[in-house]
């Protein structure tokens, strides 16, 4: 592969750690929160203020960040472990090298079919955090294939991400907000469907075209690619036996077949496990695990994900007679590997943690709105979706954000005579393309972290793509509130 000069970039914890310290240090110049007695209890004037924030507060909070992501941080420790012992057994190479030889000169037919079906994810659950585990399948695939990890990373990332910007009837972010509205604000959920689709749809094309053409030109000059010279190193070292080892034909033995099928169902149980079926009234998984993880699919998260995981790591290590020894070492050694990644996600949930210590988002929400109640509707529509960019780089978290601004800017649209279902949908888009390349978004730093990607190398080759999206996302938004 060919190389570039290598530059000096920060990593993760540092781009984290100063956005973290402007946070503390904007806490202080914006003007001081007023209190009142309601009930006894002393109760912040919303948007009167922030409360500056402490050294102390400043420095613990990407320490209280762990015990915000302890539940993510544990899936994690344990995907690694999984992701270990099926490498252990050789299943996971040998598939990716048959997959390719299989698309020999078709490899880019690979890009639009998966963004596809992740974005099917995205849309109808949130599909995003859970993608982590991914990263690294995708990576391998896409530098046997020729290509590099920047292409994998943004297969899944920009694939996922498109859903979740165009939230159908996802109950973490087009949910949260409808249920986070007034009782006396009543929108149309067909209406909010049919905006969210296109949404979904031109970002998912205009995330394919932008991925696919990369691709394109990494496979026929690999000095095209993004990465610096110690991520190509990096990749090399992580990957490089796909890429390396592909002038032999490859073949599965039954043992790899069957390691294959399980690695499949794992993470098909695990999709089945997080998608909200009660949402849907649908209740035929009610009762199917329950008894294995305490939860019913329908119902999980981290936890019962992290268990089922290791049950099938054992399962899988068993039919490959690894052996207890094996198992164990093969385990802990992947679970070692995701250490890092533990980190990069628990830090930068410690943004997240200052903003509610200091009510630095209570107060840029209450004070925007006013400012978007004097603007004629043409002007609300892409202000609040900057706004809402905004926000989203301080709360990441779509259920977070719709409960901290839908209340607000719902009746505030709704009082001027504007749609409160663009309203809606404009929160939940410009959270989904700001966790497109936000640093706070662990599952970002994270997944990145598996790649070999630096962060700073993705914010590159995605900004182009990004603000390609914003500027579609504010026409289609612009275009259904003149509908109305």
């Amino acid at each position: 592969m060919a190389t570039k000069k290598s530059k000096k970039m920060l990593s993760a914890f540092s781009i984290i750690l100063i956005l973290i310290f402007g946070l503390g240090i904007l806490s202080h110049i914006l003007p001081d929160a007023q209190f009142e007695l309601i009930d006894g209890v002393e109760t912040i004037i919303d948007g009167s203020g922030t409360v500056g924030a402490t050294l102390s507060q400043i420095l613990m909070s990407p320490i209280l960040g762990f015990e915000d992501a302890v539940d993510v941080a544990i899936f994690v420790m344990v995907l690694g472990g999984f992701l270990a012992i099926v490498n252990r057994t050789g299943a996971l190479e040998t598939g990716i090298k048959v997959l390719v030889q299989k698309l020999k000169g078709r490899e880019l037919l690979l890009i639009p079919v998966l963004m596809f079906i992740f974005s099917i994810g995205g849309t109808t659950y949130g599909m995003l955090e859970e993608t982590v585990g991914f990263y690294v399948l995708l990576a391998a695939t896409m530098m046997a294939a020729g290509m590099d990890p920047i292409v994998g990373s943004a297969v899944v990332l920009l694939g996922a991400g498109s859903g979740v910007l165009g939230s159908t009837i996802n109950p973490f972010a087009t949910g949260a907000a409808i249920s986070a509205l007034p009782d006396y604000i009543q929108v149309n959920q067909g209406f909010i469907i049919l905006i969210a689709t296109f949404l979904w749809l031109t970002t998912l094309l205009i995330s394919i075209l932008f991925v696919m053409h990369y691709a394109a030109k990494v496979k026929a000059d690999k000095g095209s690619t993004f990465l610096s010279l110690r991520e190509q190193k990096a990749a090399e070292k992580k990957f490089g036996a796909f890429e390396g080892s592909l002038a032999k034909e490859a073949k599965l033995t039954g043992k790899q077949k069957a390691t294959l099928l399980l690695f499949l169902l794992t993470f098909i149980v695990m999709i089945v496990g997080f998608i909200p079926w009660g949402e849907f009234n649908i209740t035929i998984f009610d009762n199917i695990t329950g008894w294995l993880t305490g939860s019913s699919l329908g119902n999980w998260w981290f936890y019962e994900a992290a268990l089922w995981f290791l049950i099938m790591a054992i399962i899988i290590g068993i039919i490959n007679g690894l052996g207890e020894a094996g198992i164990v070492d093969a385990f802990v050694d992947g679970a070692d590997d995701m250490v890092g990644v533990v980190l990069v996600i628990a830090v930068a949930r410690g943004a997240s943690v200052l903003m509610g210590i200091t009510h630095l988002d209570n107060y840029i929400i209450y004070n925007a709105s006013n400012f978007l109640s004097k603007l004629p509707e043409l002007g609300f529509v892409p202000l609040n979706y900057i706004l809402h960019v905004v926000l989203s780089v301080l709360v990441p978290s779509s259920s977070g954000l719709a409960t901290l601004s839908t209340p607000i800017i719902g009746p505030l649209a709704a009082n001027l005579g504007y749609s409160p279902e663009v309203a809606v949908m404009t929160m939940v888009a410009a959270n989904g393309l700001v966790n497109l390349i936000t640093p706070t978004c662990g599952a970002i730093m994270g997944g990145l972290a598996l790649a070999k990607v630096e962060y700073s190398t993705w914010f590159r080759w995605a900004l182009k793509v990004v603000i390609t999206i914003a500027l579609i996302n504010i026409f289609v938004l612009s275009v259904f509130s003149l509908l109305v």
